[in-house]
């Protein structure tokens, strides 16, 4: 009986431990999420915002990470694209042409002052201008953001890591993708800055 007991024992311990051992797209996710942080890329898990079309092809639902590469020698203006057949686009929703259509507004663009609101122009420097992104990263990206001095894309990291949706997943792969991935946001903002 005290055999049984003890068996019992070292079973439930060794139950426990390996649930708390995470699963292996887990640890993927974690070594891509590790390498994006290092590379100063700052990646979060976020929920959709409402211009995106997340999980089931509808705005603003699910889960997506966050990668913003912040540029302290640039001043980027507030600006928003979408992927749309592998082109950046200006989210539509964004831009109010209602008032006169020879002139753009971004609505989240105007500041009051002295009771005369200053209407910042709306910037389309990346219309049209196709993503080049690796492969293994490009069918995942949904969005991108510039407000500041920083650069923020938006895209399904945790597809990138699944055997099922990426099965030429290579773990030896995630910092050269990462680093044309920090290249390209650096070469995009600085044509935001350039074309204003």
């Amino acid at each position: 009986m005290g055999i049984l007991i003890g068996v019992i024992i070292v079973l439930f311990v060794l139950g426990s431990m390996m649930a708390l051992k995470p699963n292996g797209i887990d640890q993927r996710l974690d070594k891509l999420r590790m390498t994006a942080r290092r590379l100063q890329l700052n990646p979060k898990l976020v929920s959709c915002p409402d211009w995106i079309k997340g999980r089931d092809n509808e705005y603003g639902r699910g889960m997506l990470g966050q990668y913003c590469l912040i540029l302290d020698d640039i001043q980027l203006p507030h600006a928003r694209y979408q992927v749309i057949d592998g082109q950046w686009r200006p989210d539509s929703s964004f831009v109010d042409t209602s008032a006169d259509d020879s002139k753009l507004v971004v609505p989240s663009a105007i500041r009051a002052t002295h009771s005369k609101p200053v209407i910042k122009p709306a910037n389309f420097a990346l219309d049209k201008a196709p993503l080049d992104l690796p492969a293994s990263i490009e069918p995942f990206v949904k969005g991108l953001l510039t407000k500041a001095n920083s650069i923020v894309i938006y895209w399904e990291d945790i597809a990138y890591v699944r055997p099922a949706t990426n099965p030429a997943y290579q773990q030896k792969m995630i910092e050269t993708d990462l680093l044309v991935l920090k290249a390209n946001l650096d070469k995009w903002a600085r044509q935001m800055q350039k074309n204003p």
